[in-house]
């Protein structure tokens, strides 16, 4: 780790799918990184690295500070994101001898790169790289992931807000299923591939009354008769039942139960999910014959910034700034990352750096003893553990009634 002050510029980059605060992690880096004597210019990759792939940098110091101030409000990814994954340096160096003619163009000497799993996994290779030509730039991974599947990290930035608006969205259908004398099954459908974390936040709603009857998360295999079952015992008790179950259930055999599970991959290679609650609406319609719905929350999930967590903006707005703060240290090849307690004294949160090398392409999921032993909800360690991260309430501005979201000038480099 070097200690001398190095001098230069940096970059700012998103990838994956955007968040309801991947935007003040944006801004804890930016804001952060323009108060720095040691950063010359700030630059936003336009579409993460692809951006600097095609040497498409925003210059950052040229957006109005105030209209800045808005991204902590303001959802998806305002720098543009993207899906592209680059192949291990030590098979095919072709992109990174066009980032280093990028950074070198520009003297990038910071690179952050805001995003999960594969872009860690960016980040990772770009830093080892960088070291193995011999050009100093320190690269720091910032999290965000509404799967909250990051390893080592307690959460993500972006689950909480993600979490309080699926509780929040359960509480609402659940008060909605009820309102005929005609009993009614409602699924609905939650994003999670592999990671059970978003669905397990519906057990919230529970806390007021209003959580499902049955929560299926992918960490457990998915056995379609005994969901059946689950099903017509909670209907035939209560004359209804509202039922919150991962995009990402799958059979005994790895397949997945979604319809759509072949309608597609992203530019990772990860199966494109969907479909999940209209096949099992069909299914319980099929097998018990009464009314049923099936209810997709789908990008709804990850936008809702009316609904955001003031824990979740706060803690991903100091994310970017730590990030900032450990470069200009002296340090490389890290993530950021919470160490959280939980206990009579409250929630506390601190932060702590991880190695990129280890966060790269690791998922943590659910603890399997956090899943009822009949599979089909969730216990209170869940309950404890995410509770104190929907707390608070965002101070998002508004205009004739609307959100004001933020717009960037979005003046290129040249």
């Amino acid at each position: 780790m070097s200690e001398k002050a190095l001098v230069g510029s940096a970059i700012i980059g998103q990838s994956g799918g955007p968040s309801a605060v991947i935007n003040a992690s944006a801004y804890g880096v930016i804001k952060t990184a323009l108060e720095s004597k040691n950063i010359t210019t700030v630059y936003g990759a336009y579409h993460g690295i692809v951006g600097v792939l095609n040497d498409q940098l925003m210059i950052m110091d040229e957006e109005d500070p105030k209209e800045l101030e808005k991204l902590l409000y303001t959802p998806s990814s305002a720098l543009g994101s993207c899906r592209y994954k680059i192949a291990d340096p030590d098979e095919d160096d072709t992109d990174y001898k066009r980032i280093l003619e990028v950074f070198r163009k520009h003297n990038v000497r910071y690179f952050f790169y805001n995003g999960g799993n594969d872009s860690m996994d960016t980040c990772n290779k770009i830093s080892r790289y960088c070291a193995k030509v011999g050009y100093e730039c320190r690269v720091i991974g910032v999290p965000k992931t509404i799967d909250n599947d990051l390893y080592g990290t307690d959460h993500c930035p972006g689950f909480a807000s993600a979490a309080k608006y699926i509780a929040t969205s359960i509480m609402e259908v659940s008060r909605d299923s009820q309102v005929y004398s005609t009993g009614m099954i409602t699924i609905v459908e939650c994003m999670g591939r592999h990671a059970g974390w978003l669905t397990a936040a519906a057990a919230l709603a529970g806390l007021k009354g209003d959580g499902p009857d049955l929560i299926y998360l992918p960490e457990r295999s998915f056995d379609m008769d005994q969901f059946i079952a689950d099903v017509k015992r909670v209907y035939e008790e209560k004359g209804d039942c509202l039922v919150a179950v991962s995009e990402g259930i799958h059979y005994a055999d790895g397949s997945f139960v979604s319809e759509a599970k072949t309608s597609g991959t992203d530019g990772f290679g990860h199966a494109q999910l969907g479909g999940l609650a209209a096949r099992l609406a069909s299914v319980i319609k099929a097998a018990l014959n009464v009314k049923v719905r099936g209810i997709e929350l789908s990008l709804l999930q990850r936008c809702a910034s009316h609904c955001a967590s003031a824990t979740d903006i706060e803690e991903s707005f100091q994310s970017g700034k730590r990030a900032v703060e450990a470069a200009l240290s002296g340090i490389t090849g890290k993530m950021v990352g919470f160490r959280c307690q939980r206990d009579e004294n409250g929630y506390q949160c601190s932060y702590e750096l991880f190695n990129l090398a280890d966060v790269a392409n690791t998922e943590k999921k659910v603890p399997l003893e956090w899943i009822t032993p009949d599979g089909n909800h969730v216990t209170d360690d869940f309950i404890r553990y995410c509770l104190p991260l929907i707390q608070g309430e965002t101070r998002q501005s508004k205009v004739d009634g609307l959100p004001d979201f933020v717009h960037l000038r979005r003046v290129f480099a040249k």
